[in-house]
This record gives C-alpha cells, sequence and structure tokens, in this order.
C-alpha cells in the first residue's frame, strides 16, 4: 500500500495519478475535504481508500496501520498558505502532525518523502541547503524549517529512506482548487482566458516590470524526484526540487500569450504590505539531489506551459 496524505491536492494528486498509470492502485490517500471542490482531483483516479485527517492520525496514534505493509508514505498534506498568520493553525498542521509521522514511519521502516519549501530560504538569494541560506519571511516557511531541523537530527535512525523535498514554483494540471495560492502559470492562464490580461507586479527589489525571476517546475518531474527517492534505498537528506534555471514572470506570461494566440501583459504595484515578505528571485542549487543519482532531465518552461494548456483548464462537476 501507498499512503499519500493532502492527496487531493495538486501534488498528492499527480502523484496517485502516476502510481496509477504504472499500475498501483493500492493507494489510501488522506485529506480533508472541508472544500468540497477537492474531490474532482480524484474523481478519475483510483485508490483503494479515503481517510480524513484526523481519522488518520487517529488511527496512527492507536497504532491500527502497525502491521500494513506499506511501501511509502507520500506526505504532502499541508496548510500551504504563505498568508496564513495563525501560527498556532500552521504549526499543528506542518510541523506537530508531520513529527507524528515521522515517527510512524521511522519505527515501521517505511519510506518518508515529504513537501518541505524553498519558502525556508525566504530572504535569501543562495538557495542551496545549508543553514546560513534559511531565512523564512513568514510562519509558513518558519513550520517547514522546524520540521525539516526536526527530521534532519533523526536521519541517523532510519533504516528506509527520509527525505525532504524544498519545492520551488510547481505548476501543472490539478491546481485549480487552490485559489490564490495556484501557481503564477495557471494564475495567468486564468486571466488571459477570462479578461484577455496577465497582470504582473511593476518593478520590486532592483528588479523592472515582471522581471521578478522564479525557478518554475512542473509537477510531473515533482513527482519522478517523490518516486526515485521513496525507491532509492537508504537515502537521506533534504533536497531541493527545482530544475535550476530561474525565468522571469514576463517570460511566463509571453510563452502563455504565445501558446494561447491571445492576450496582452499589463503591470501595477505591488502592495506595500507584502513588500517586505516578497522573494523577488529564486533559483534551486540542485547539486544535492544530482549528487544522490537523480539525472533526469527537467522539463524546460516552454515544454511545461505547453502541456499546462493540453490539460483541461478547470474540471467541473
Amino acid at each position: 500500500m501507498f499512503i499519500v496524505t493532502g492527496g487531493a491536492g495538486f501534488i498528492g494528486a499527480n502523484l496517485v495519478d502516476v502510481l496509477n498509470r504504472r499500475g498501483d492502485t493500492n493507494i489510501l490517500v488522506v485529506d480533508d475535504l472541508k472544500h468540497g471542490d477537492k474531490f474532482l482531483n480524484l474523481r478519475d483516479l483510483t485508490i483503494a481508500d479515503y481517510m480524513d485527517i484526523t481519522e488518520f492520525r487517529k488511527a496512527i496514534r492507536n497504532g491500527l496501520f502497525r502491521n500494513l505493509r506499506i511501501s511509502a508514505m507520500f506526505h504532502q498534506g499541508a496548510c500551504s498558505d504563505t498568508m496564513e498568520s495563525d501560527g498556532h493553525y500552521m504549526m499543528e498542521n506542518n510541523f506537530t502532525y508531520s513529527k507524528e509521522l515521522l515517527h510512524f514511519a521511522l519505527e515501521q521502516s517505511v519510506p518518508f518523502v515529504y513537501a518541505s519549501s524553498a519558502a525556508t530560504y525566504g530572504g535569501s538569494t543562495t538557495f542551496r541547503e545549508h543553514p546560513d541560506n534559511e531565512k523564512p519571511l513568514n510562519v509558513y516557511g518558519y513550520s517547514k524549517l522546524l520540521f525539516d531541523q526536526y527530521a534532519q537530527r533523526l536521519f541517523p535512525r532510519a533504516t528506509a529512506p527520509v527525505a525532504g523535498l524544498r519545492y520551488f514554483n510547481v505548476y501543472g494540471p490539478r491546481e485549480c482548487h487552490k485559489g490564490r495560492m495556484a501557481s503564477m502559470v495557471h494564475q495567468l492562464a486564468t486571466q488571459i482566458r477570462t479578461t484577455g490580461v496577465a497582470r504582473l507586479f511593476e518593478g520590486s527589489g532592483g528588479y523592472g516590470p515582471g522581471e521578478q525571476q522564479r525557478d518554475f517546475i512542473h509537477v510531473e518531474d515533482v513527482v519522478k524526484v517523490n518516486l526515485f527517492l521513496a525507491e532509492s534505498g537508504e537515502v537521506h537528506g533534504i533536497f531541493n526540487v527545482g530544475t535550476g534555471v530561474s525565468r522571469s514572470f514576463n517570460d511566463v506570461a509571453r510563452i502563455l500569450v504565445r501558446e494561447m494566440g491571445r492576450g496582452e501583459i499589463h503591470y501595477f504595484p505591488m502592495p506595500e504590505s507584502l513588500r517586505s515578505k516578497y522573494q523577488n528571485f529564486t533559483r534551486a542549487d540542485i547539486h544535492r539531489l544530482r549528487s544522490v543519482g537523480y539525472d533526469t532531465p527537467f522539463l524546460t518552461l516552454e515544454e511545461g506551459i505547453r502541456d499546462y494548456l493540453r490539460a483541461e483548464p478547470c474540471p467541473v462537476p
């Protein structure tokens, strides 16, 4: 059995999709369907069971999974809202819950691959997995960093892979439910479809209008990294998951306009409340990931956006 927490979410549902495509259907999805539209990410997939996060945590604590044969646990479930200011809620979801699952995985020798975030770097300009570069700008980034640090202290106890994946800017199908936290690829494509205009921030942090840069990575590549590390033997570590290439928001908008055959770009001022918390540049240092044997090429932004546009923009009930 595979366990995918956050399995009705963006990356989790894509993990389930790829597992299905390779013939794996014995999958337990764990999620919170308080926002019911997330079911749309699961309705074309095959799973063995679904559990609410509360029910799942109770089952883990009561030892109900102790005698099951679990091939791997992909822990994608988290509060990913970088604007969430409720620290208690964030730490309960992203730190305490993750600790419970890590201890279970260590006790049962289950491969454990979990979602960290490039938000752990925050205000840094160097994106390499090292404490000197870890400067989160919000409680979301801090919750992810604190769990990375906790997991690292327990690596010596691990007899199966334990890997934290610092995702950079992930985009692709099955993110329609994310609203304001959806990728800029998704948001700009939606803006062009509905209004014909892609809206980008004016210049900030020394960057010109729309020239702020991100390391954009297609979700299919993210899933491949998850599966590689879960099946790697005994690799333990914190790994950046990006392409190692930065592209501007202007690049994203121009590619979309070209591929969609319509649209124009407008710029507007960045809200003052966002300026001090905004990352103007990210680029993953992927040497550590390459050093453990992951040598698969990543999709370029052009390839990834074409793939994204071929998918159904947003499924309807």
